[in-house]
Order: C-alpha cells, then structure tokens, then sequence
C-alpha cells in the first residue's frame, strides 16, 4: 500500500471515532476500534472483544489497506498524496463498489481533477436524507483532495490478485 499521509489518517481517525470495547452499531453489526467489524483473519467482531488503542490504529491501517489498494488499481491518473489520502477515506467509508461504479471514478479518470472535488460532496446521504456528519467528512475529503503541496505520484500498475479481488466483487454485486 502507499503510504497514507497522516492527514487523511487522522481525518478518518476523526469521523469514524474510537471504540476499545465492542459494540453494535446502528444496524446491529458488533464493530470495534475505529469502525471495524472483522479482525485481519476474517472472523467477526464480537460481544466482549476488547482492544489497546496500539491494536485499533493497527487494524484501521489493516482496513485502510483492504480499501487503498483496489481504489489506486481501479485509478488510471496520478495523485498527490492528499488526493490520494482523501479518495483513501472516501472509498474506506463508502466501500471500493461505490468508487469503482461513481462518476467520481470516470471523472477523476478522466483528468478532470478539478470536478473530484463536487463529485465527493455528492455522497453524504443515507437513506435518502443528508446527514451533517456526512456532509462535514465530505467537506473534509474535498479540502484535503484540493490540497496541492506536492507532485502527483504516477500510478504503479496495479497487482494481478486486486484485479481478481474485484473481478470477485462485481460478480457479487450483480448477484445481489
């Protein structure tokens, strides 16, 4: 995975929030840390897990990297590291089927850089209704996505399994 500045870290860090017990979170799946609903070895969070703020920032970089890695696949365009730390949090939060099927992906693909930025804050709904946490995280990417502090980075050809991975994940959407 490419590095994750720490700006986007502690963006995410920010809006998922931090939880050392698990609980159930709104929809009744156990989460734990900063959002996680499964360890690295695939078994799910469940009632009594316990966990060390050390362990919590370890599995969101776990997370992060299960996010990171088909997003910059499914990215034909160079990034900066803020672009790319921003689209990091907005495919950790949204899920790399949203990214892979959204405008923001065709645009951004396109070069048109300067239009990421609206395609981002379209996304803070749920159920329909916007929610003013969404639309700050959304603000949140979108100022750090148009922060320009260095050169975009080309893009590394991406690994043979994350093509397999999505390949997997597309069959799977369309059987649901």
């Amino acid at each position: 995975m490419r590095p994750l500045p720490p700006e986007a870290f502690n963006l995410i860090k920010s809006f998922e929030g931090l939880r050392l017990k698990a609980y159930q979170d709104s929809v009744g799946i156990w989460t734990i840390g900063y959002g996680a609903t499964r360890w690295p070895d695939g078994s799910k969070v469940k009632q009594g897990d316990k966990i060390t703020l050390k362990k919590a920032e370890e599995l969101l970089l776990h997370d992060v990297a299960r996010h990171a890695n088909p997003m910059l696949a499914l990215t034909k365009v160079p990034l900066t590291d803020n672009q790319y730390g921003a689209l990091v949090s907005w495919t950790f939060n949204l899920g790399v089927g949203a990214f892979q099927r959204s405008t923001l992906r065709q645009r951004l693909n396109r070069g048109e850089y300067h239009l990421v930025d609206e395609e981002i804050l379209k996304w803070d709904k749920a159920g329909g209704r916007r929610l003013r946490g969404l639309t700050r995280r959304r603000q949140a990417e979108a100022d750090l996505f148009n922060t320009r502090t260095e050169i975009p980075q080309p893009v590394k050809k991406p690994r043979r399994r994350f093509f397999t991975w999505l390949t997997n994940l597309t069959k799977d959407n369309k059987h649901s």
